[in-house]
C-alpha cells in the first residue's frame, strides 16, 4: 500500500503478509479522497478508522494533516503495526485493540470523520448495525460525516441516515450525516 497525497506522499508501507487484511485499493482510496477534497476539510480533523486493519487509512488522513486519529482494530498484531509505523513516521494515530462492535456501543467521544471497512463477509444486518450505532450513539459532530466502505453486494439504500453511495470497482463507500436536529 502507499500513501496518495500529503506530507508522505508517494511512500510505500509494507504490511507483514500474516496481517488478515484487505487494504483498500489506491484507486479507491484516491478517488474517495478526492470526494472528500470537495466535502470535508481534513486538516486538523479529529478522526475515527474502526476496523482498521493495517491503518491504510489512518495512514491517510495523518498525512493529510488530520489533528488526531483513533484506530480501532480487534487483532492484536495488526494494531502492534499501525502503533510501530505510526510512531516511525510520527503520525498523531492512537490506537485501540477492540471489537468495534462493543467500542461504538460504549464509545462517547465524537469526531468529524468517521471510515469503516468492516469484513465483506459480514452480514448485511451487521453492517446496517455499524452505521446505527454510529448515527445513533452521536459519534459524528454536528457537520461530521461518517464512511463505510463495503462491497457491491451489500446494500445500504435502506439506511435512515444514508445520503449517497459511489462504487468503485467491487468497492462501494456508503456516507451517511446527522439527520436534521429538528427531526427529534
Amino acid at each position: 500500500m502507499r500513501i496518495i497525497s500529503g506530507s508522505h506522499k508517494g511512500r510505500r508501507i509494507q504490511a507483514p503478509k500474516s496481517l488478515p487484511v484487505r487494504p483498500t485499493t489506491d484507486m479507491a482510496k484516491e478517488a474517495l479522497f478526492n470526494i472528500l477534497r470537495h466535502r470535508k476539510h481534513i486538516h486538523g480533523a479529529k478522526v475515527l478508522e474502526l476496523f482498521a486493519g493495517s491503518g491504510n487509512m489512518s495512514y491517510e488522513f495523518a498525512s493529510r494533516g488530520a489533528g488526531s486519529i483513533l484506530a480501532v482494530d480487534q487483532h492484536k498484531p495488526c494494531t502492534a503495526f499501525i502503533k510501530k509505523t505510526a510512531t516511525q513516521l510520527e503520525m498523531p494515530i492512537e490506537v485501540i485493540v477492540a471489537d468495534a462492535f462493543s467500542f461504538l456501543s460504549k464509545h462517547r467521544s465524537n469526531y468529524d470523520i468517521i471510515f469503516a471497512d468492516p469484513p465483506y463477509g459480514l452480514e448485511q444486518d451487521e453492517f446496517h448495525s455499524i452505521a446505527s450505532l454510529v448515527m445513533e450513539n452521536q459519534l459524528l459532530k454536528p457537520d461530521g460525516l461518517f464512511i463505510m466502505e463495503h462491497s457491491k453486494h451489500t446494500d445500504m439504500s435502506e439506511h435512515k441516515d444514508l445520503e449517497s453511495s459511489r462504487r468503485y470497482g467491487g468497492t462501494v463507500f456508503s456516507f451517511f450525516e446527522n439527520p436534521d436536529e429538528e427531526e427529534e
